[in-house]
């Protein structure tokens, strides 16, 4: 399975990293910048993705949109996903939380990804 991860904090996107590669996922990223993240979803295939809300002050709406055009589940982590204004934005979109755990990850990924590591492990 290969997830994109989007995240600004350098040592929480090593988290993300180091937990979904202790799991089995090849990693795409993580990346910083939306710009990076755009330029992966265009020319990648991509599983999933695990995106940040807000890169320092800018949100990641386009490149949500870049991958639901593509048909790629998403999660979103965030500690802004609850505020009046985003939430609407957000409404059908997984949510994981700020600070997020390894266990409320592994739940979305089970729902919303459909090639889970396991599977692909068995089918490949």
């Amino acid at each position: 399975m290969k997830i994109l991860v989007l995240e600004d904090d350098v040592l929480l996107a090593m988290d993300v990293e180091d937990h979904l590669t202790e799991q089995g996922v090849r990693v795409v990223g993580p990346f910083g910048r939306i710009s990076q993240a755009l330029e992966a979803v265009a020319s990648t295939d991509l599983d999933g993705a695990i995106l940040d809300l807000n890169l320092n002050g800018e949100l990641s709406f386009p490149v949500i949109e870049a991958l639901q055009s593509k048909g790629v589940p998403l999660i979103v982590c965030s500690g802004y996903a609850e505020l009046p204004e985003l939430k609407s934005k957000l409404a059908g979109l997984p949510l994981l939380a700020k600070p997020w755990s390894p266990q409320k990850l592994a739940k979305l990924m089970d729902k919303h990804f459909s090639n889970k590591p396991e599977q692909s492990a068995r089918n490949g």
